[in-house]
């Protein structure tokens, strides 16, 4: 209506009338060229958000690699899409590739402070990296911009876990697998602290869940998994496991055999005497195959290779039954077990003591007197024992080992170590062996080690100046380098080391495992 308007006459003057036809023309012209190229652009901007839709679905097929070439071409076609670079951030923690990670996810957190994805992606960050203080800090302000952000739960749920407050990382886990139900990650996550709980029926459907909705094709860890689901249907099936019988406290003495605790127990009312490690490093107890046939223990499941240090690094899942446990005075009934073959040299060891089994006790491992001590968390002794001692904190990882911050001289923040009473001598990464920090530390010496998945031949030893966890340290302490990356595969946050042997002989130990907790006391030599 207004160009007919225009047209006929409201400008009388027809040369300005042609002029503002022909620079109408001319505008039209330019928009009809730049059309090809408007297209162009809304063709990248769609591409880039379909590269991140197939990335988001080889992520859940555990394709790791080609989702991370997709998301890398994203940012290629739009540099600023903030949802390609959280992505593919979250896709690097899950490879441990964790500097990227933060560098990608702490930039947007900080440019677009609104954006609840940013801070969850740089809290689960922070939590892999072992840092639980800035990690709670991140989840939180993720939750606080939007309480349906499902990773932001998970993240809060595992942090929970691993700082062992059990209870409240299953209503968080619950939360995120509510807003995503179908987000493998979560899933598995609910899986693993709902075993952890002993809410054994619970996990096993989580972990059926887990295979319906992943797609992973991984065989080996479907495998496993396969065989987990069996032998936790067939604990769900029980109507309590690890129950206490016998005395409330009970102490025995134990043999030092390389710088490990070796505990005489009985099984399945036997009297023979059986020697098994005390393993701090064991969230299971382990009993050897060939004492397994001995005692005539059924192997109620099995499936997939577990992966350990030792070998090449892998081992065949076997999961048996134990009726009871003596340990002195004290009976632990309803035991469950891996059954595997030792490496062992001339050692007599039948089998390992988990920290499951002990879990429900206070347990004091006093290596000055040789003597290992139970009293039941009901004793009202407890507090009493304990009250006027200095508290380290210890965590909980995802394939229950037990982790502390140590600190290494000439590294200037803290590391996570797992503290184990199972290994002989104490361990860095291999990672941490090769840096310039401790490179220098090096010995000429290679050593032998014998891991639950083999033997490993030429290992290099380290003597390493210092070692401090807690207020308590200790100088010149031998270390082996080994690869770790089996045990961060699967212990949730980043593990630097172990602490062996070797440390742990100096002082008596008390643990609290109802609040993660643990006593050093120095041994007076």
């Amino acid at each position: 209506m207004k160009f007919n308007v225009f047209l006929n006459g409201i400008f009388p003057n027809s040369f300005r009338v042609r002029r503002l036809l022909c620079a109408g023309l001319v505008s039209l012209v330019c928009f009809l060229l730049a059309l090809p190229s408007l297209a162009a652009d809304a063709g990248q901007t769609e591409n880039a958000a379909q590269l991140i839709k197939q990335a988001g679905k080889l992520s859940k097929k555990g394709n790791l690699i080609e989702a991370e070439k997709l998301l890398r071409r994203a940012l290629e076609i739009n540099p600023e899409t903030s949802a390609a670079k959280l992505d593919l951030a979250y896709l690097l923690v899950k490879q441990r590739r964790l500097n990227e990670a933060y560098d990608l996810s702490f930039s947007i957190a900080k440019a677009e402070p609104k954006n609840s994805y940013a801070y969850a992606v740089l809290g689960v960050t922070l939590l892999n990296a072992g840092n639980f203080r800035e990690a709670r800090i991140s989840l939180y302000n993720s939750i606080g911009l939007n309480k349906k952000e499902a990773l932001a739960w998970a993240g809060l749920g595992l942090l929970d876990f691993y700082e062992n407050r059990v209870n409240q990382s299953l209503e968080s886990l619950y939360e995120s697998i509510y807003y995503k139900p179908d987000e493998p990650d979560y899933v598995f996550a609910f899986a693993q602290v709902a075993t952890r709980a002993e809410k054994y029926t619970e996990a096993a459907e989580a972990y059926r869940k887990f295979l319906m909705v992943s797609q992973d094709s991984d065989k080996e860890r479907r495998d496993r998994i396969k065989g987990l689901i069996s032998f936790l249907s067939y604990l769900g099936n029980k109507q309590s496991l690890y129950v206490l019988d016998g005395q409330d406290k009970t102490s025995v003495n134990f043999d030092l055999i390389g710088n490990r605790p070796v505990i005489k127990l009985k099984i399945n009312n036997k009297e023979e005497p059986l020697n098994f490690v005390l393993d701090t490093g064991s969230g299971i107890s382990v009993i050897s195959d060939k004492t397994a046939e001995k005692l005539k223990i059924k192997k109620v499941a099995r499936g997939g290779l577990a992966r350990g240090i030792g070998g090449d690094g892998k081992f065949e899942i076997v999961y048996g039954f134990l009726r009871s446990v003596d340990i002195g005075g004290a009976r632990i009934k309803n035991v469950p077990v891996y059954i595997r073959k030792f490496h062992t040299g001339n050692e007599k060891i039948e089998g390992y003591i988990g920290l499951s089994l002990i879990s429900k006790f206070l347990t004091t491992i006093d290596y000055g007197n040789l003597v290992f001590s139970l009293v039941r968390k009901s004793s009202p002794t407890n507090e009493k024992n304990i009250a006027d001692e200095l508290f380290l904190p210890l965590r909980l990882t995802s394939s229950g080992f037990l982790s502390g911050e140590v600190r290494l001289e000439g590294i200037e923040v803290p590391l996570n170590f797992i503290v184990d009473t199972g290994a002989s001598v104490s361990v860095i990464s291999s990672v941490l062996a090769d840096s310039q920090e401790l490179s220098r530390f090096t010995r000429g010496e290679k050593m032998r080690v014998i891991g639950a998945a083999g033997i490993t031949e030429n290992v290099p030893s380290f003597l390493l100046p210092r070692i401090t966890f807690g207020t308590h340290s200790r100088e010149s302490i031998t270390a082996v380098a080994l690869d770790l990356d089996l045990i961060n595969e699967s212990s949730g946050f980043q593990q630097a080391g172990i602490l062996g042997g070797n440390f742990l002989r100096n002082y008596s130990l008390t643990f609290d495992f109802q609040n993660s907790k643990v006593v050093f006391v120095p041994i007076n030599k």
